[in-house]
């Protein structure tokens, strides 16, 4: 068994209970610790942590980081999280479990910084680090040892530790032998935690979870799978694999090695943008199409600044909308060619948005993205067939830059064709 303190990083015995170097309990202890390169990294919390970094009031608040009570919630800290507060629900729900919680605005500009700063710490242990999100990636750190004079796991905690003193967050590491087992590891020891799962104990570990236990199986798919038979994955384990691939094909393929803690995708460090989207619910529902356009324009310029920041453009402007009683309805246009303009997007946008206004039916959320995107710097954007607009929402973005986003307002023509 090898064992090592989380904190200064110290072998330790494997019966050991603290570190008998600084006295830390935080001891990570398994088998195949100096064998296993594959982490899942996850912010704890994000957007939570953050401001209570920034606002030592709210430390020991529960915090609730969303919009208005029309709006959802976005993350909350692990305080708010023992009244039953999660991720994705009403903001009008989320208070009456607690009424008491600190609500913050999210921050979007500092959360992105906050996660570039993550990054290029991971960055500096490896190369092959695949982003899933602005708060957690994988990583893989086969080969890194000499680099680092220690493993990989020894390389994990001393980065956890540097990322809490220096950036003031906390984050939680899995380690296994693949991806699947990493990010499984990586939610079993929140917040703060390092996690291991070898390959050697990974059918006993999966064997009595529920079938939804596995990435990719919703609610719908473990019914069916319920169905037939495969209630837990030691259901699947059980199973043939021709079997399992005469019923579900390619799929049942797939849950037969997932079954068994087997996952062959390695780290990509290449994940193409797919899309670059912004959306709003409203205090109130929305009918007519004026303020509509208003929230749109608004929800258009941040797009399209992400776009040039990031020196994308694309050929598809998407609408998103959803009606008071939450039906929700999307419409795309296919544009002639590549943009990062908010003119443009915008006017796609409404044009779509003039087909769905009317009849009486109000909106609680508008939002815009844009996607098939492609690479587009400088003099070579297509958006240059339109040279006198591009030109101009160019300087103003350097107005912008140089003096703050109020230095220029630009607001809605007012055109009714």
């Amino acid at each position: 068994m090898t064992a090592f303190c989380r904190d200064c990083l110290k072998d330790t015995a494997e019966a050991a209970k603290r570190c008998p170097a600084c006295g830390s309990p935080r001891l990570v202890r398994h088998a195949e610790l100096a064998t296993l390169t594959i982490a899942h990294v996850d912010c704890d919390a994000f957007y939570a942590t953050i401001e209570k970094r920034d606002d030592p009031s709210l430390v020991d608040k529960p915090v609730i980081v969303g919009g208005g009570k029309r709006g959802v919630v976005s993350t909350c800290c692990y305080v708010a999280r023992t009244y039953g507060v999660r991720s994705a629900m009403p903001m009008f729900k989320a208070l009456e479990l607690c009424p008491h919680a600190a609500v913050v605005k999210p921050n979007m500009s500092k959360y992105v910084e906050v996660g570039r700063a993550v990054r290029e710490k991971m960055l500096a242990m490896t190369p092959q680090v695949e982003p899933l999100s602005i708060d957690e990636a994988f990583l893989d750190l086969t080969g890194t040892e000499r680099l680092h004079g220690m493993t990989a796991a020894k390389a994990l905690a001393r980065f956890s530790s540097d990322v809490e003193r220096n950036l003031g967050i906390t984050i939680s590491i899995g380690l296994s032998a693949n991806k699947f087992l990493a990010k499984i590891a990586s939610d079993l020891d929140k917040p703060r935690g390092f996690a291991v799962i070898g390959q050697s104990d990974a059918l006993a570990f999966l064997a009595p979870k529920p079938v939804g236990f596995i990435w990719g199986v919703g609610a719908v798919s473990a019914a069916k799978l319920a169905a037939d038979g495969y209630r837990h994955i030691a259901d699947l384990q059980r199973a043939d694999q021709v079997d399992l691939m005469r019923r579900y094909g390619e799929e049942g393929a797939r849950l037969w090695q997932l079954a068994r803690g087997l996952d062959v995708r390695r780290v990509d460090p290449v994940r193409d943008t797919k899309s670059v989207s912004a959306e709003t619910t409203f205090n109130e529902n929305i009918g007519d199409l004026r303020p509509l356009e208003q929230h749109l324009w608004e929800l258009t310029e941040r797009v399209s600044s992400r776009l040039k920041k990031a020196e994308l453009a694309g050929s598809t402007v998407t609408l998103k909308l959803k009606t008071g009683d939450f039906k929700l309805r999307t419409r795309a246009r296919s544009l002639g060619n590549p943009t990062q303009l908010a003119a443009r997007i915008f006017a796609a946008g409404r044009d779509l948005l003039r087909n769905e206004v009317g009849g009486g039916t109000r909106f609680r959320l508008i939002g815009i993205g844009v996607s098939h995107l492609e690479d587009a710097t400088g003099d070579d954007l297509s958006d240059l067939i339109d040279g006198r607009g591009a030109k101009a929402e160019h300087a103003i973005d350097k107005l912008r830059s140089k003096f703050g986003n109020n230095a220029v307002v630009k607001g809605l023509a007012l055109d009714d064709d």
